[in-house]
């Protein structure tokens, strides 16, 4: 536990070249020698389902390759350089020696071509390579059922049973297959239906109020999904619901929403009163995010404060974004977790800067031991001291933090476990604040 300890000190965990996928790495060499020939371009945020199914192949077939973080247009402008190389500015991008190879499915072959000897594919002419080609149809009909439901306000019944069929003829897919995957072993067909079927978990339950996992609809998927779970490159790169649900509709131009699925989309949010709140319930098999394995709420905590305390500078401006005078951008964003142009409120820095202390301090100790300590978090509305104590001013500090709370995003920030604890110890500092202040 104490060397666990140590290494949760460590935000960036190492090696990132040569250990587990992790969203901070922007080089990967597996311990191969030599400059990586590959670059890949990928949206900033991590949001792009076609970028991330890219990156799991480039992890599953350990080809080395660097990235370069490009702005989806839901959040961002593009650089000038990148635009000169791809005039559409649609990502993801391949850059091979020099060559510019643009779309998803044909970076996917180029990839495959470039690393035969670790195919991801059958052998052409074989029966399975046929069943491949047949069950990547079947993915762009899921896609296309999904976008009909998620995304229309009418047909809500007649799209939710298209939407049942299609999922029952993968399920049926599934269960043809002799282990967990589409074809009889882990390949490209897996890779590509993997970011789509994680966004439609997380969509359908917030929009929808539907479950597509934890309800025994399709037993086949289920396991399909435990057997991605359990593979190091997919969970290296998984996210949660509350990034998905907020990420897509700027990407798809809006989602619509039910009354039923209004309570599922408050505990996302965590707007229930609950689910962002201490005492976190455990993740287990009937939360909400049932399918995040590795919770360690101790080790969490200290991940969560060395991702704060480490960059504490880029994060306490960031927070500020929402405090009083705070402005956003010059750059209208459709994106509500993205702001890159947003300006702080920077006259308010030492008070967010203490604000972020105390939190990190609570992650560090643990709330009752930091309260019952010599540095309980206090407030007045002047922000000045009370025996001795430091004070903090609720009204400049609690939007601040709110706004950082918020735009937590998993897996660019920080994996769900680690997440979901800094999350929850912005809303203690929050929720004190408030009580000692008499606010809202």
């Amino acid at each position: 536990m104490v060397e666990a300890k140590q290494a949760a000190l460590d935000a960036v965990p190492p090696p990132l070249e040569t250990g587990p996928a992790h969203s901070y790495a922007l080089r990967r060499t597996f311990g191969q020698p030599g400059e990586p020939k590959v670059k890949l371009y990928r949206d900033h945020a991590a949001w792009c389902p076609y970028c991330h199914k890219i990156v799991l192949q480039l992890e599953e077939k350990r080809i080395p390759y660097v990235i370069e973080k490009i702005n989806m247009r839901c959040y961002g402008d593009k650089p000038r350089e990148f635009m000169q190389k791809v005039p559409s500015g649609l990502l993801p991008v391949l850059e091979v020696d020099g060559r510019i190879i643009t779309e998803s499915a044909v970076i996917q072959q180029v990839l495959e071509a470039l690393d035969p000897e670790t195919p991801m594919l059958p052998p052409e002419g074989s029966a399975e390579r046929a069943r491949a080609a047949e069950l990547m149809r079947l993915e762009r009909k899921l896609f296309s059922a999904w976008l009909q439901w998620l995304c229309n306000g009418w047909g809500h019944e007649s799209n939710k049973e298209t939407f049942k069929i299609v999922m029952g003829s993968i399920d049926a897919a599934l269960g043809e297959a002799p282990g967990p995957y589409f074809l009889s072993e882990f390949g490209l067909v897996d890779v590509t239906f993997a970011p789509f079927l994680e966004r439609i978990v997380s969509s359908l339950l917030y929009y929808k109020g539907f479950a597509v996992r934890g309800q025994g609809r399709w037993p086949n998927v289920e396991r399909w999904f435990e057997a991605m779970e359990a593979r190091p490159a997919y969970a290296g790169f998984k996210s949660d619901h509350y990034t998905h649900v907020h990420d897509l509709p700027p990407q798809l131009g809006g989602c619509v929403s039910v009354p039923e699925a209004a309570p599922f989309a408050a505990a996302i949010d965590g707007s229930d009163g609950r689910s962002w709140r201490l005492p976190l319930e455990p993740l287990s098999a009937t939360s909400l995010e049932a399918h995040s394995p590795g919770e360690q709420p101790e080790i969490d905590r200290l991940q969560a404060a060395a991702r704060l305390v480490q960059n504490h500078e880029a994060v306490t401006k960031f927070a500020l974004r929402g405090a009083p005078g705070g402005k956003a951008g010059p750059r209208p964003v459709a994106a509500e977790l993205c702001d890159p142009t947003a300006v702080p409120a920077m006259e308010h820095l030492p008070a967010a800067d203490a604000a972020l202390r105390h939190v990190a301090h609570a992650l560090l100790e643990g709330v009752e031991a930091k309260q019952a300590g010599r540095a309980p978090l206090a407030a007045a509305p002047s922000g000045s001291a009370s025996n001795g104590v430091a004070v903090l001013d609720g009204a400049v500090v609690v939007p601040a933090m709110a706004y950082l709370r918020d735009r937590v995003c998993v897996p660019r920030d920080l994996k769900l476990p680690a997440a979901r604890q800094l999350r929850a110890h912005l809303n203690f500092a929050i929720d004190e604040l408030q009580q000692l202040t008499g606010g809202t």
